[in-house]
C-alpha cells in the first residue's frame, strides 16, 4: 500500500450514529483533544459508550480519524478509522496483564501506536484497556467483545472482522474465539503473534519453576529475617516491595546487571544454575521473576482468593551444579484442585475453533517460548480442528514486537484465506512479505520449514501434563455450571 497517498488529505471516516446526542457530547468534548493521541477525563465519559473524537499517532495524522472513550463496564477504548476504510475491522487484544487497579486509559492508545500498520493497510482499528488491571482472560475477552458491538453500533457492521492479540494478548484473542468465534459469528479470522497460548494452568510453569529454585540459590525473597510466606503465593499479600526492591535482591545474589567479571564466583555459580535449571534466557531473567512475583501475587490473593493453582510435586529438576541437592533442598507444594480448576476454566483453551486462525511466532521468543505454538497446536489436533490453524515462525528475537512488513503480511495472508477460502502454506505467507517489505522495510524473517518442538520439551511438565488440550470442551461445559467457577471479572 502506499502510505504517502493519504497525507496531503483530510480525513473522511464515518461519524458515530448517535444523532443530536452524539453532536452535543463531541462539542463538549472536542476542544479537550490534542494532536497527540489523548483520552478523555473518566468522569466526562464513566458509564458512557460513546466514543469522543481524539488525535490519532503521528503516524496516522492525515489518514484516519480516531476515537476514544469508556464502555459501561469501565473499560477505555481506543478506535481508528482509516481514511480510504476497506470496511474491515481489527479488534485489538493487548497484553500483559498489567497490575494496575482500574482501567488504563493510556493502553489502548499506546497499542494503536504500536500496530498503526493495521490502520495503515486500511483496516479499521479497536483496542480496549479491558475494565480493570490484573489477571482474568474472560473478562478480558468479554470487554474485547463489547468493544466490537460497540464498534458496531457506532459505526456499522464492517464486511469482515478479524481478531489480533499479542503475547497475554494472543491467550485472550484465542479465548475469544472460543467463546464468541462461531461459524455464524461475529468474527471471520483471527491473528495471534507470539501469544502465550498454553494458557494459565500450564502456560506459567516456567515461572513456577523459577520462582522456587531462585528461592533456593539465593534465600533473600523472603530473606529469612522477613515474614516467610508459600512461593507459590508469588509474594505475600501486604508487602511492599517493588520493582526497583526486587531488582536489586536478583544483583545482590547473581550480579545479573554486572559485567561478569565483576561478579563474585557465588553469584556467577547462582546465575549459572538458575538460568541451566529452569531454561530462562539471561537477557528476561528479571521480567520472568517480575512475573512469578507479583502477577502470582495478583492471580493467587486477588482473583483466586489465596488459594494456591500451582504445583511442582513431582518435578525433577536438573542442570546445576548439584541436582541432588537442588531437588532435595527446593520448596515443593501442590496445587488446590479447585484453584486450579478456575485458573484453567479462565484460560486455558479446548481447541475448540471454528474460523481461520493464524498465528505468527519469533523463534527466539525470549518470554512467550515458541514451544507455546506446539501447545495452541497440540491442543487445536486434540479438538480435531487444527485444519483451521496455520503457524508462521519467523528468525527474530524479541517478544514485544516484530517486523512492522510481517504484521502487514499476515493479516492480508488472514484475509485472504477468508476472502478465498484457500488455506495458506508457511511458504506461501513468507513469499508474499517482500511486497509489503518494500513500503516498510523492516525485514520479511520467515523461517517456513520450521516447527517446534512440544511444550514438554522446553518446560518441566506436571504429572498428566503432557496431553493436550489442558482443559477439554467436556470439563469447560461442566465446569461452567460450577457457581463462581473461574476469575470474577
Amino acid at each position: 500500500m502506499n502510505r504517502s497517498r493519504h497525507v496531503s488529505r483530510a480525513p473522511r471516516s464515518p461519524r458515530p450514529r448517535r444523532g443530536g446526542r452524539w453532536r452535543a457530547l463531541s462539542l463538549c468534548l472536542a476542544a479537550a483533544v490534542t494532536g497527540a493521541l489523548a483520552q478523555a477525563p473518566a468522569t466526562a465519559l464513566a458509564g458512557d459508550s460513546a466514543p469522543a473524537p481524539a488525535g490519532c499517532p503521528s503516524g496516522l495524522a492525515g489518514k484516519a480519524t480516531c476515537y476514544t472513550g469508556r464502555d459501561t463496564n469501565g473499560a477505555y477504548y481506543t478506535i481508528a478509522i482509516p481514511e480510504h476504510w476497506n470496511k474491515k475491522l481489527v479488534v485489538h487484544a493487548h497484553g500483559g496483564p498489567d497490575l494496575g487497579d482500574g482501567s488504563d486509559p493510556e493502553r489502548s492508545t499506546g497499542d494503536l501506536e504500536r500496530w498503526q500498520v493495521m490502520v495503515d493497510q486500511g483496516y479499521a482499528w479497536a483496542g480496549s484497556s479491558y475494565r480493570r488491571g490484573g489477571y482474568g482472560t474472560r473478562m478480558a475477552a468479554t470487554d474485547t467483545e463489547n468493544l466490537r458491538r460497540l464498534f458496531t453500533e457506532e459505526f456499522g457492521r464492517p464486511q469482515r472482522t478479524y481478531l489480533h492479540g499479542q503475547s497475554w494478548g494472543g491467550n485472550v484473542a484465542a479465548k475469544t474465539v472460543e467463546m464468541y468465534g462461531g461459524a455464524n459469528g461475529p468474527y471471520d479470522g483471527a491473528l495471534l503473534t507470539n501469544g502465550v497460548l498454553g494458557g494459565g494452568s500450564r502456560g506459567y510453569d516456567y515461572r513456577v519453576d523459577l520462582r522456587v529454585v531462585y528461592q533456593y540459590y539465593c534465600d533473600n525473597l523472603p530473606r529469612p529475617d522477613e515474614p516467610q510466606y508459600p512461593l507459590w503465593q508469588g509474594l505475600r499479600p501486604t508487602s511492599t516491595l517493588t520493582a526497583t526492591g526486587l531488582r536489586a535482591r536478583l544483583e545482590e545474589c547473581t550480579g545479573h546487571a554486572s559485567p561478569p567479571a565483576e561478579r563474585t564466583a557465588l553469584q556467577q555459580r547462582n546465575l549459572d544454575d538458575i538460568l541451566a535449571v529452569t531454561g530462562i534466557p539471561e537477557r528476561t531473567l528479571e521480567s520472568h521473576l517480575r512475573f512469578s512475583v507479583f502477577t502470582f501475587r495478583d492471580i493467587v490473593h486477588k482473583r483466586l482468593g489465596d488459594r494456591n493453582p500451582f504445583t511442582n510435586t513431582g518435578v525433577r529438576y536438573s542442570g546445576s551444579h548439584d541436582d541432588e541437592a537442588l531437588n532435595a533442598g527446593v520448596e515443593r507444594f501442590t496445587a488446590d484442585p479447585a484453584a486450579a480448576r478456575d485458573l484453567s476454566y479462565d484460560s486455558d483453551l479446548t481447541g475448540k475453533v471454528k474460523i481461520p486462525v493464524l498465528t505468527l511466532h519469533a523463534i527466539d521468543d525470549p518470554t512467550a517460548f515458541v514451544e507455546h505454538e506446539a501447545a495452541y497446536r497440540d491442543a487445536l489436533a486434540g479438538a480435531h480442528r487444527d485444519r483451521n490453524l496455520v503457524q508462521t515462525f519467523t528468525d527474530e528475537h524479541e517478544h514485544s514486537g516484530l517486523s512492522t512488513s510481517e504484521y502487514a503480511n499476515s493479516i492480508a495472508a488472514l484475509d485472504g484465506w477468508v476472502r478465498t477460502g484457500d488455506r495458506p502454506t508457511p511458504r506461501s505467507i513468507a513469499a508474499s512479505c517482500a511486497r509489503f517489505d518494500r513500503a516498510y522495510g523492516t525485514g520479511c524473517l520467515y523461517e517456513p520449514e520450521y516447527r517446534p518442538s512440544s511444550y514438554s520439551s522446553r518446560v518441566l511438565p506436571r504429572p498428566g501434563g503432557t496431553s493436550w488440550p489442558a482443559m477439554t470442551a467436556a470439563q469447560e461445559k461442566s465446569w461452567s455450571r460450577v457457581d463462581g467457577v473461574g476469575i470474577a471479572p
